[in-house]
């Protein structure tokens, strides 16, 4: 049972509408709960808060390889926000173990002065072995922050390949960051991830600037081949050593012209192509949730699943053959 089981969700929405941390906490809490008694609650609050169509917010989604430098950028960046007037939350998403399903959750250590700031909120979260570099929950937290008054929201994937371009179906805008010696071997960066990128970014810059001159220009070539990730949008390559600070006022800078007042129209558009493809995503996991919870549904699958493992069926036969049992059973009823 959670925490905020015994306070009733209208009280929660009024103090996190207030700017409430301990309510923003337990709000985020609530939404990652797998646990089916958190499930009523789960849904009054996100029918009370609504799907927050845009508004002014800003949805950043960060992502790049380990040891890129995604959480010093972030601090840096999220601290540079702040004193330009924003209020920031970082939704940093950890691995999780393939074993325990544990996970480090070391955001917050290594982004002490940026947690510490009443300005700004730092949530890690365990992906739970969710693909895409999020957490199952990272849309409804999105949301929930919103709520809460923070205008910019970072989304750190767990960065770990090409299943982190889920995300962009999250964000309004996608940042790559690479390292400058990756330059020598842009054709060893996966084209999916690049072809999505809305900003790359150059991190480290500061330790050779012939590598990063270099990086730039390969990276420029390279994005000049593909379609623009985004509508009226080139995708910039910007230098950046988030350490000594240099760089970020041209990382705002582009981000800034991103969220330009002209280009509202067209952000508004896709949020509204995300929330359709976060009710597809959702609908399918559902129905299947409640497609196996079914205990006759459940013997049919575990009988192919024996005949799959047995070797006397193969997956792709063994799948058609219960999805045209249940076509037959529904259009009987």
């Amino acid at each position: 049972m959670s925490q905020s089981s015994h306070e009733p969700v209208s009280t929660l929405v009024a103090e996190l509408r207030s700017g409430n941390r301990r309510a923003l906490a337990l709000a985020l809490s609530l939404v990652e709960s797998t646990s089916v008694n958190d499930g009523t609650r789960k849904t009054e609050l996100l029918e009370t808060l609504g799907a927050t169509p845009y508004a002014g917010s800003r949805r950043i989604g960060i992502t790049g390889a380990p040891g890129v430098g995604k959480s010093t950028l972030l601090e840096s960046f999220g601290l540079q926000e702040i004193q330009r007037g924003r209020k920031v939350a970082v939704l940093a998403v950890d691995p999780s173990s393939t074993r325990t399903g544990g996970s480090i959750l070391g955001d917050q250590l290594r982004m002490q002065h940026l947690a510490q700031h009443p300005q700004a909120f730092v949530r890690p979260s365990p992906s739970r072995l969710t693909l895409g570099g999020t957490t199952a929950a990272t849309r409804d937290a999105i949301v929930v922050c919103e709520a809460a008054g923070y205008d910019t929201v970072l989304v750190e994937t767990v960065g770990v390949g090409q299943s982190e371009i889920e995300v962009v179906n999250m964000v309004d805008l996608f940042v790559l960051l690479v390292l400058p010696t990756a330059g020598d071997d842009v054709q060893g960066i996966k084209r999916g991830i690049m072809e999505v990128a809305d900003v790359v970014v150059l991190t480290k810059s500061d330790l050779s600037d012939v590598a990063t001159k270099r990086a730039m220009a390969m990276y420029l070539s390279a994005l000049g081949l593909l379609l623009p990730s985004r509508e009226q949008w080139k995708t910039p390559v910007v230098p950046v050593s988030a350490p000594i600070g240099k760089g970020l006022k041209d990382l705002a800078g582009v981000i800034d012209s991103y969220f330009a007042d002209d280009r509202s129209n067209l952000l508004a558009v896709e949020r509204t192509r995300q929330l359709v493809a976060w009710f597809d995503t959702k609908l399918r996991g559902s129905m299947y949730s409640a497609l196996i919870s079914n205990t006759d549904v459940e013997q049919l699958i575990n009988n192919f699943r024996t005949m799959v493992e047995q070797g006397t069926i193969s997956p792709t036969i063994a799948v058609d053959s219960i999805v045209r049992r249940l076509s037959l059973s529904i259009e009987q009823e």
